[in-house]
């Protein structure tokens, strides 16, 4: 039973509620939805720790990519997930797949018979050429989305990993997912639209599994982003407060070192804490690109 397409004795008469009741009920099934994120921290930490064993690996010349799958708007949510690893965590675009059905029109309009175009999903997954390096995070509220399964079974067929999100216990989706991530929304306010509670609790379960996943992999120090994009005046300012907080510098030579770095966060810490940047850029090879490592040998060294 598909239990998001339920139909809850809460909601009769719903449309002849006052509008302070109907706000406050959709209020209650949005809490409700992040509340579902709880009990899948488990099932998330030890999908992170498989997705980082692939991910870290980067001695090969084609490194494992991450790779969002999605129809409608479990599509949309994980696409805005999947367009964030970048500017936030520096992320690099090359190893960023978004497979969403319906392709780029549907991130603008509503194509609803594309998810049921399990020929597209083929298509789509012989483009990507997934391998045993990918990670694959495959959402789909009902977990039975044709065109996100095919797309799903595909890529396990060549090695990838599989990540299921999905709001039904009995997801399909589930037997064919390496690490099954349950999301029991239940009920929606509007039954079967999907793009309210179990939507909800999809964003959560990504931007959890995301922000873990970038940590682990060496892209957060001090719950500072060291590997963020800086191309606007904001991301300046805010770049400029990591190298200073972290490198316990003034702003002004957070900036200096910014600038002797071009930009790279990582190399501007470890500038404004005294290194020259040839220097620092070993260091940082030396450590992988791990800068809670790379400080901890200046700091031994001072």
């Amino acid at each position: 039973m598909v239990h998001t397409e339920d139909i809850s004795p809460r909601y009769k008469d719903f449309d002849l509620w006052d509008d302070q009741s109907i706000l406050s009920a959709i209020w209650e099934g949005q809490m409700a939805a992040i509340s579902s994120l709880r009990p899948t921290l488990p099932a998330l930490e030890n999908a992170v720790q498989s997705a980082t064993k692939r991910l870290q690996d980067i001695s090969t010349s084609k490194p494992g990519r991450l790779a969002y799958i999605g129809a409608g708007t479990s599509g949309l949510l994980a696409m805005q997930d999947a367009m964030e690893l970048s500017p936030t965590f520096g992320w690099p675009m090359e190893r960023i797949l978004f497979l969403m059905a319906g392709g780029d029109i549907a991130r603008l309009r509503p194509i609803g018979d594309c998810e049921d175009d399990q020929e597209q999903a083929l298509r789509d997954a012989d483009q990507a050429q997934f391998n045993d390096r990918d990670v694959v995070i495959a959402v789909a509220a009902s977990g039975s989305t044709p065109y996100t399964m095919q797309m799903a079974q595909t890529a396990k067929n060549k090695g990838a990993l599989i990540i299921g999100i999905a709001n039904n216990r009995n997801a399909s989706l589930f037997d064919i997912a390496d690490h099954a991530i349950l999301l029991e929304t239940g009920a929606e306010v509007l039954a079967g639209s999907t793009r309210m509670a179990a939507g909800t609790a999809q964003r959560a379960a990504l931007t959890s599994f995301s922000t873990l996943l970038m940590t682990r992999l060496g892209y957060v120090v001090d719950g500072r982003m060291v590997n963020l994009i800086v191309d606007n005046e904001k991301l300046q300012g805010r770049a400029e407060q990591i190298v200073s907080d972290l490198a316990q510098s003034t702003t002004k030579l957070a900036n200096e070192a910014l600038i002797k770095a071009n930009g790279d966060v990582k190399l501007a810490i470890l500038i404004a804490s005294n290194m020259k940047p040839q220097q620092a850029e070993s260091l940082l090879r030396e450590k992988d690109g791990n800068l809670r490592q790379a400080l901890a040998e200046v700091q031994a060294s001072n």
